[in-house]
């Protein structure tokens, strides 16, 4: 298969984007196509929020689901950061994922049936969580999951308000547009340190400076239940969260069934499923 995206090779390389952002009609989503983001402020009910929310804590309380290797313990305070594969591990997130505001938008956006790439739920919890750093997750996905094209489409739910100090999601707005392949060979087993902070994939200080002075910068806040949804490419990252507020979010990643993943394009062996799926059952 042509390798549309080349990236972790001897140098950083730009390719444009060769695919679609919206697959689907554009209408209602040209703020998506043009951006790479759409913002929707409350796509949750209070009450809704506080039925996840009380999932969530029940999650990260339970020994079993900490000791999963699916669980991400903080390296400092020894707290759970994240759950994956929670569409799996809980029935009350399968509902989330199958609700049709969620899943019919990104029919909507990749104009086919979807598939859960990955899941999970972010806790991010107060006094040190550390952020993550800018980087597009196709690059990971096409590297080390083996996805061949921009048909992916994420959408972080906030389960607790978004505020501008406690480590919010932030995009570069129009920078789906260009595709940045990163230097460097990717480790074995990569997964294991990456999820924790990215190292492999990174863009240069350079890069990210250009892409920054065309494009700026937006961070996210607002009210719990809010929802964002943003394109594969977006090159994103969010801050450390050294306020008292936990931003904790449920996270969904969904691809076109016809964007099955193949064998890693940039990695030595493809990552667990938990993390990219191989499972390519449309979500009904």
């Amino acid at each position: 298969m042509q390798d549309l995206y080349p990236t972790r090779g001897a140098t950083e390389v730009v390719t444009p984007r060769q695919d679609p952002v919206v697959w689907g009609p554009s209408e209602g989503l040209e703020s998506y196509e043009k951006d790479g983001f759409l913002v929707v402020d409350q796509l949750l009910a209070d009450d809704e929020v506080a039925f996840y929310r009380r999932e969530l804590e029940r999650m990260i309380a339970d020994p079993a689901v900490r000791a999963d290797e699916r669980s991400i313990i903080e390296p400092q305070s020894q707290s759970v950061r994240s759950v994956f594969e929670v569409h799996k591990l809980s029935e009350v997130f399968a509902g989330l994922v199958r609700d049709e505001r969620v899943v019919g938008t990104a029919r909507r956006i990749l104009g086919s049936d979807v598939y859960v790439h990955q899941s999970r739920i972010n806790v991010k919890p107060g006094f040190g969580a550390s952020g993550f750093y800018w980087h597009s997750d196709f690059e990971t996905w096409h590297a080390e999951d083996g996805l061949p094209n921009m048909r992916t489409v994420s959408v972080s739910i906030a389960l607790t308000e978004n505020h501008d100090t406690n480590g919010g999601l932030m995009i570069m707005p129009g920078s789906h547009q260009d595709f940045l392949g990163c230097a460097g060979a990717t480790p074995k087993d990569n997964y294991k340190k990456s999820l924790q902070m990215q190292d492999a994939g990174t863009p240069s200080d350079e890069a990210l400076t250009k892409m920054a002075d065309r494009h700026g910068i937006r961070l996210f806040t607002g009210r719990a239940g809010s929802a964002t949804w943003f394109d594969c490419n977006c090159m994103h990252g969010s801050g450390d969260n050294i306020t008292p507020y936990p931003r904790s979010n449920v996270f969904i990643v969904f691809n076109s069934v016809e964007n099955a993943a193949v064998e890693p394009f940039a990695a030595p062996i493809r990552r667990p499923e938990f993390i990219g799926a191989r499972d390519f059952t449309p979500v009904r």
